[in-house]
């Protein structure tokens, strides 16, 4: 347990002191009653019936202000909550031909603003991790419910490299899985099964052309044996442009054609970025998985509430014992 004003737990030290006080007090108290006694005169002797039992009031009123110095140092505990949550891989493109101005002002940022509002659109239930690829692939942020973490790193993608679908699906089912996702060599035994993870899903972000790598289909097929949807964005027009690439004017377009007969295999859903408004709930089929989390969280009300019950407690055996609050 901590504490946010820790310093007013100095204030437990009126506890001894009223202790003391109060055997003060009760020792005058049995000094007077032994002096009417010997004068002959009969003192009130409902207290002495109670016994021991007399102190109890007190005991309560001392334990309710020990407990009031605690609520209004305002503790604090770290519980175990439960929740519901998902996680996606957002996937991003960054080739060289994301690069291309077919679409104002350029494939990538399309694609980062597309990104952008699909991650402002998810609830804190929904880990967001992010995958860059071009040849290769790499993890620039690991799946957490910290959005603003996924938004900077979307900031920073910049393009380059040649393009391998494959090779981002792999990582991102690397990520999800925990462990290294590797497509089965020829003559080679299968590797194992990554697992199931049907509270995860992959959002690819991509031209859809593919220069080399792995075969893209045969990752989407993992990700489908292990329940995890790929859906796809298309960046780019089917006219295409051209890039210049080291000196060399290269043709480039959208290739929606292979997206979508990547999606399907999945059971995932296309949209072109132009018309991706909808891809802002593609995590409300997940089958969310229940996690622990340690939560701190502030208990000031259970310790005035049990404060009060106790203040409350001592003050009513008081009246009816004794006829007074003392």
């Amino acid at each position: 347990m901590t504490f946010v004003w820790p310093s007013l737990l100095a204030a437990l030290v009126l506890v001894p002191v009223l202790v003391a006080a109060y055997v003060v007090l009760q020792r005058r108290r049995a000094r007077g009653a032994d002096a009417l006694a010997t004068s002959g005169l009969l003192a009130a002797g409902g207290s002495r019936r109670l016994g021991r039992r007399r102190h109890v009031p007190f005991a309560l009123l001392l334990a309710a202000l020990a407990v009031m110095i605690f609520a209004l140092s305002r503790p604090q505990a770290t519980l175990a909550t439960s929740r519901a949550s998902g996680t996606v891989l957002v996937v991003v493109d960054v080739s060289n031909s994301m690069g291309a101005d077919d679409v104002e002002p350029t494939r990538l940022a399309v694609a980062q603003d597309v990104v952008r509002r699909f991650v402002a659109a998810q609830p804190s239930s929904i880990d967001i991790g992010l995958v860059a690829f071009g040849a290769g692939a790499l993890v620039t942020q690991q799946p957490t419910a910290e959005h603003a973490e996924v938004l900077a790193a979307i900031d920073r993608l910049k393009t380059g490299g040649r393009t391998s679908l494959g090779q981002g699906l792999l990582v991102a089912m690397s990520t999800i899985a925990g462990t290294p996702v590797a497509l089965p060599e020829e003559g080679e035994p299968a590797p194992p099964s990554p697992g199931y993870f049907p509270s995860a899903s992959i959002l690819l972000v991509s031209d859809g052309e593919e220069t080399g790598g792995p075969e893209p289909t045969a990752v989407a097929q993992i990700a489908a044996d292990a329940g995890v949807h790929v859906s796809a964005i298309g960046v780019g027009t089917d006219e295409g442009t051209t890039i210049a690439v080291d000196g060399y004017q290269v043709a480039t377009a959208l290739d929606e054609q292979g997206l979508r007969g990547l999606v399907s295999i999945t059971g995932g859903t296309y949209a072109p970025a132009a018309e991706a408004a909808g891809v802002d709930t593609m995590t409300e089929s997940l089958e969310r998985r229940v996690t622990s989390v340690d939560e701190t969280t502030e208990i000031t009300a259970l310790f005035a509430l049990a404060a009060v019950a106790l203040l409350v407690a001592g003050g009513g055996l008081m009246l009816r014992w004794f006829g007074r609050v003392v």
